[in-house]
């Protein structure tokens, strides 16, 4: 088999591969280590990209490990002439602006609320228990290490306490809501039951609202709350966690 190979080492997750072609279009791929060997070895394998007509391509690792690029004519004759470069993390996108650039999610001026001075939290963090690992532990720890006060279940409940107590507590008195949405949130009661208060809060002009999406579409989000797809947004797709933490920081400094 004809064949490019790039050892890539140890790569984390979020790392872009960036591939430069001159001349045929070509498959462009990561495998990690064993579906490399299966591919040398003629045998089925599973491969993150594809084929290849425009040049560069950008390939996102999808998860930390030893990770191998490929690119091949796919069985075709032609020659290719290819580079490649690592970009740490995600790209963005262009059009993203800085969210503290976004006036509806400032808060102060001559129409802040006078409630402001006794409200307890900075941020109220609405989520899945099952996206507490990969996304909202590591934020909510994020957030409080650059000095906010975060409402966390983590950090706020304690046996013996009312969930829906602490719950309407910290939202009443938080001024930024952050919604972690992700197939767990959308299909649990008690994240419905948050967001509700969020985003009757956000109506109101109490509160601020910033959707986080995971591992979802936007069309899942669309099927669920159009109103809700159409508020801007980070997704962990194109942002890490520190990077969306210390937006979030930077927002509630402003």
């Amino acid at each position: 088999m004809n064949y490019s190979h790039y050892d890539l080492k140890q790569r984390q997750r979020g790392d872009t591969v960036e591939v430069t072609l001159a001349g045929n279009a070509a498959n462009v791929f990561l495998v990690d280590s064993s579906n490399f060997s299966a591919y040398k070895a003629g045998r089925r394998y599973t491969y993150h990209g594809g084929h290849a007509k425009r040049s560069p391509v950008h390939l996102t690792v999808p998860r930390s490990g030893h990770w191998h690029l490929i690119v091949d004519l796919g069985g075709h004759r032609g020659t290719v002439k290819h580079s490649v470069r690592i970009l740490p993390g995600p790209l963005k996108t262009l059009s993203d602006a800085p969210l503290s650039t976004v006036p509806s999610l400032i808060q102060g001026g001559a129409e802040a609320d006078a409630s402001d001075d006794v409200r307890e939290f900075d941020v109220f963090i609405s989520h899945a228990s099952e996206d507490k690992d990969k996304v909202v532990r590591p934020l909510a720890m994020a957030l409080q290490g650059a000095g906010l006060k975060v409402w966390y279940d983590e950090f706020e409940l304690k046996i013996g306490d009312s969930l829906r107590r602490k719950i309407d507590k910290g939202l009443a008195k938080s001024r930024f809501g952050v919604v972690v949405l992700s197939k767990a949130f959308l299909s649990k009661g008690w994240t419905n039951y948050e967001l509700d208060g969020i985003i009757t809060r956000a109506i109101s002009g109490e509160q601020v609202v910033l959707p986080i999406w995971h591992e979802i579409t936007k069309q899942e989000v669309i099927d669920y709350s159009p109103s809700l797809a159409d508020k801007l947004a980070r997704s962990t797709a194109n942002y890490t966690v520190d990077e969306i933490a210390a937006e979030i920081v930077e927002v509630i400094r402003t």
